[in-house]
């Protein structure tokens, strides 16, 4: 007798070099979820599958602001395994199964091995779309402000780097109250060993989107505060609705950037090539923002990492900025 399968696929609703991402259902109680597929058919694809999966299955407790993995599954052919919490206290087997899927990829390339990621749903879509949809709201963007803030934080104390935050890879809930943001996409992460400050941890390869990255990762040595830097783009881009259009998908993002004649140039990259230069900020209204949050974001965006905030001084000066808080009337 066959099994019945546990999901349905309902919907692609994302597509890139990573994998698909599918919204799908479990069939038995008929709750949204959704499912990433990757393929493991070359070495650098085992590669961000693995990566995900270390940095997502590390994770102790859950935080309402980071994607939760609910499973993993192994798909080799027709055979599916799932990888189940239970293997986080057996890293020897997890080891085989990464020796296996590179082992796989190398000799066969054609190979039908994927890893089923199974995640949240979330209904509002990335947070690129969602702001972009809408008016400004300085209340909102204060709150995704202090959600992010957080969840970097949290992923920071638990030895994880994301390493390619951006609009596109933070997804949007539709909660009971406020629309909820969650960090996603772990592909780039890298679980740092060790019990030492996650900002103690170096790393060389440079990788990202780059009109987030520091201007650090573009020469190859970098810390966690690269994330922070990451942070900076997105919370000036998200407040002052400053895009671009990605020249490989067409799409328009929220992030900032230097302008040199038509061509637009990152912020890591422009600082890197002039560290003097004075970041203009606010860009377009000095009514939309604040002196606090100006120096927050200075204070995020500095050339020098070791000036520039970590993610738990972060977490603490992001709920004592006045931007998109009511103003007290006075009394009579």
């Amino acid at each position: 007798m066959a099994t019945e399968a546990k999901y349905s696929i309902v919907q692609e609703v994302g597509r890139g070099s990573y994998g698909v991402v599918y919204e799908a259902v479990v069939n038995r109680t008929k709750r949204k979820v959704a499912v990433k597929r990757m393929h493991c058919n070359v070495p650098e694809n085992v590669e961000l599958a693995l990566q995900e999966f270390w940095a997502l299955q590390s994770i102790q407790r859950q935080h309402e602001n980071v994607i939760q993995l609910e499973e993993c599954i192994l798909q080799n052919g027709r055979l599916f395994q799932p990888v189940d919490h239970q293997c986080r206290k057996s890293r020897s087997h997890l080891q085989l199964i990464e020796t296996c899927l590179k082992g796989r990829s190398c000799m066969d390339p054609r190979a039908a091995c994927f890893l089923w990621f199974v995640m949240e749903f979330c209904d509002g879509g990335n947070m690129n779309e969602f702001l972009l949809s809408r008016s400004p709201d300085a209340q909102l963007n204060c709150s995704f402000m202090r959600q992010l803030s957080s969840a970097v934080a949290f992923l920071h104390r638990n030895h994880i780097v994301h390493r390619d935050l951006k609009s596109d890879n933070i997804l949007v809930a539709h909660g009971r109250g406020s629309p909820v943001v969650k960090v996603a996409d772990f592909g780039l992460s890298k679980v740092c060993q060790g019990k030492g400050n996650v900002n103690q941890h170096c790393f060389s390869s440079a990788c990202g989107s780059s009109f987030y990255m520091a201007p650090e990762v573009w020469e190859g040595h970098y810390t966690a505060k690269a994330d922070i830097f990451a942070l900076g783009i997105i919370f000036w881009a998200m407040v002052e609705r400053i895009t671009f259009r990605d020249g490989n998908t067409e799409k328009e993002l929220l992030g900032t950037y230097i302008c040199q004649g038509k061509e637009l140039i990152p912020l890591g990259e422009a600082l890197l090539e002039n560290p003097n230069m004075k970041l203009q900020i606010p860009l377009k209204n000095k009514k939309s923002m604040p002196e606090d949050l100006c120096k927050l974001l200075h204070d995020m965006l500095a050339f020098n990492p070791k000036e520039r905030l970590d993610a738990f001084q972060l977490e603490v000066q992001i709920r004592h900025i006045s931007y998109g808080k009511k103003r007290q009337r006075s009394g009579s």
